[in-house]
């Protein structure tokens, strides 16, 4: 599924702002999956694109080949992701972190940039990067 919206595009110049985007991601959908939320910036954290992955009731995969590819396809600088847990715990799994370090090795070779991850559960959320796992 491909999301992108109309108007100016997004500034996720920071981890508020991210959450703000995310969250109305999040908002429409019934929360009885995980899906993982991508979004493609330049250099500026202008919203370039944005992708979304259906998961499972306790998992959703990180395509690292589709997100590299887009990234390129799109001149990315980096990317911002979000994906939400079910279950109602915010903190990052084991499966979360292990997932991002090998976007994050494969991304490095693009000069393009993990920012954050972000852990949605209800209204709670988590970031990878401000918890130093990024």
């Amino acid at each position: 599924m491909r999301f992108q919206r109309a108007e100016s595009p997004a500034l996720l110049n920071g981890h508020e702002a991210a959450r703000r985007f995310f969250d109305s991601c999040f908002e429409a959908d019934d929360g009885s999956r995980e899906r993982l939320w991508v979004a493609h910036v330049d250099e500026s954290a202008r919203c370039l694109h944005v992708e979304c992955y259906d998961g499972e009731p306790d998992s959703v995969g990180v395509p690292v080949r589709d997100i590299v590819a887009d990234a390129a396809k799109y001149g990315s600088a980096g990317v911002v992701l979000a994906h939400n847990h079910p279950a109602g715990d915010a903190r990052p799994s084991n499966a979360d972190c292990r997932a991002t370090r090998k976007l994050a090795r494969a991304a490095e070779a693009l000069d393009l940039a993990i920012l954050d991850h972000l852990v949605f559960a209800g209204r709670d959320c988590s970031s990878m990067r401000r918890m130093g796992l990024l």
